[in-house]
């Protein structure tokens, strides 16, 4: 089920970039971010609120939160830059670049997690790499 999931995460991060980058012409990134900020937020409490699963906010441990809050914080950097980077440049240079992240994780989730070194994830992380020093230079 998780492989559905990333190609609609994939697919509806597209569509952030094409309708972020229509939406910030002739405005400040930073507000624009905010304004994008309050739709998730706004969104995603609804989405909690209807599923019934508030209730669980009462069980998060203090590592919970301290991750959670981390996330956060490493979101609203993300999308600072991003939506910056979106208002100079083109949206199919910097989405691709964006995806870098995606090198990150693989090494970070080795380095941290322990998870285990797949071959398969190796290449595609090497071809993501190469993919995005080709749009650099």
């Amino acid at each position: 089920m998780w492989k559905y999931y990333a190609v609609l995460s994939a697919v509806s991060a597209a569509a952030t970039a094409i309708l972020a980058k229509l939406g910030i012409q002739g405005m400040d990134s930073n507000l624009a971010t905010a304004i994008r900020t309050l739709v998730v937020v706004v969104m995603t409490w609804g989405l909690v609120w209807c599923s019934g699963s508030w209730p669980q906010i009462y069980t998060l441990t203090r590592q919970n939160w301290l991750f959670l809050i981390l996330s956060g914080l490493a979101t609203g950097v993300s999308w600072l830059f991003y939506f910056a980077a979106l208002r100079c440049g083109d949206a199919s240079k910097v989405a691709p670049v964006d995806k870098l992240s995606v090198v990150l994780v693989i090494v970070f989730g080795i380095l941290f997690l322990r998870e285990p070194i797949d071959p398969k994830v190796v290449v595609g992380g090497l071809l993501i790499f190469a993919g995005t020093l080709v749009i650099l230079w």
